[in-house]
C-alpha cells in the first residue's frame, strides 16, 4: 500500500495518477491517436496504449482489472483528454465517477474553434462515459473529496462565460492533493487571461509539488503565482527543451525549483509516504 502520484511520460500532453492504499484516480489522459479527416495537421502521436498499458501493470487488482475511483477531464483539449475514450471503453478498465465541465464551442474564440477538434474530443469523452453508466459530475467548484489518505479540492470547477471569448484553458480545472503533509497543485493548463492564477494563488496557498500550467508554454505561471505558491518540486509534462525560455527562467531561477520533465525522465511518481522522494523513469 502506498500513496504517490504518478506523471506519466506523454510527449507534450498530461496524463497524472494519484494513487492511495489500493485507489486510483486518473487526472488527463494524453494525446489520442484519432483526429479529424478535415484536420490532418492534428495527426499527433497518440499515448492510448502506453495509458492503458500503465494502468494494467500498475493499478490492476488480483484479478488483473482496474478500478478508477474517478477520472477528471480539466478541460476539452486533445492533449489531455483525448485519450479519455480509449481508457474509459477498455474492458479491463472501470471507471465509477467522472469530473469534467461542460464545453460549449459557441463561447470559444473562432481560432480556436476552427483549428482544433475541442468539440470532438468532448464529445468522445463524454460518449464513452455515457455508454459505460459513469456517473458525470459537471459542476464541482471548491467540492472536496477524498481518495485513501489524500485530502482532494477541485478549484476552477465551474463552467462560465467570459465577456470576451477566451481559449478553452480559461476553463481548465486546478486540482489541490494533500497527503501526510505534503501539498500538491495540478494546474491543468490554467492561464491567467482573466486573473486565474491570481485568484486562486491566494486560496491554494504554499504546495510543495507543482504540476506547471500548460507545459510551460506562454500565459501560465505567472510570477506572483510561482510565488506564492514557491514549490520546492515543479513537474512539466513535456520536454525541456519546449519550455518557454521565460517561463523556465522564473521556475528555476527565480523560484529555485527542482524542474522535472516527463518526455525526458520518461514520467516521475513522488510517494508522500517517503518524504515526496521522486523516482523517475516509471513509464516502462
Amino acid at each position: 500500500m502506498s500513496n504517490a502520484v504518478h506523471f506519466l511520460n506523454t510527449g507534450s500532453s498530461d496524463c497524472i495518477i494519484i494513487e492511495s492504499n489500493g485507489h486510483f484516480a486518473m487526472v488527463d489522459a494524453g494525446e489520442d491517436t484519432e483526429y479529424p479527416t478535415n484536420k490532418p495537421h492534428l495527426k499527433y502521436p497518440g499515448y492510448e496504449e502506453i495509458v492503458c498499458d500503465y494502468l494494467l501493470k500498475n493499478c490492476a487488482s488480483s484479478d488483473g482489472t482496474v478500478t478508477l475511483d474517478f477520472v477528471l477531464g480539466t478541460h476539452a483539449h486533445s492533449d489531455h483528454i483525448g485519450g479519455f475514450d480509449t481508457v474509459i471503453n477498455h474492458p479491463k478498465i472501470k471507471v465509477k465517477k467522472a469530473y469534467l465541465k461542460p464545453y460549449k464551442a459557441k463561447d470559444i474564440f473562432i481560432y480556436e474553434r476552427l483549428s482544433w477538434d475541442n468539440t470532438e474530443v468532448y464529445e468522445q469523452m463524454k460518449k464513452a462515459l455515457e455508454e459505460n453508466n459513469v456517473e458525470i459530475v459537471e459542476e464541482f467548484d471548491r467540492l472536496k473529496t477524498t481518495l485513501g489518505d489524500f485530502k482532494i479540492t477541485f478549484l476552477n470547477g465551474k463552467y462560465k462565460k467570459h465577456i470576451f471569448k477566451y481559449g478553452e484553458n480559461v476553463n481548465s480545472v486546478v486540482t489541490l492533493l494533500e497527503c501526510n503533509g505534503c501539498r500538491c497543485v495540478l494546474a491543468g493548463d490554467l492561464n491567467n487571461k482573466v486573473f486565474d492564477e491570481y485568484r486562486l494563488a491566494k486560496q491554494i496557498g504554499k504546495v510543495d509539488i507543482l504540476k506547471v500550467g500548460h507545459h510551460g508554454y506562454p500565459f501560465s505561471s505567472s510570477l506572483k503565482w510561482l510565488k506564492t505558491l514557491a514549490p520546492k518540486y515543479s513537474v512539466v509534462c513535456n520536454f525541456e527543451k519546449k519550455i518557454y525560455p521565460h517561463v523556465k527562467h522564473k521556475l528555476v531561477d527565480v523560484i529555485k525549483t527542482k524542474l522535472f520533465c516527463t518526455a525526458d525522465l520518461n514520467g516521475v511518481k513522488f510517494d508522500f509516504d517517503n518524504g515526496l522522494e521522486p523516482i523517475t523513469d516509471i513509464t516502462k
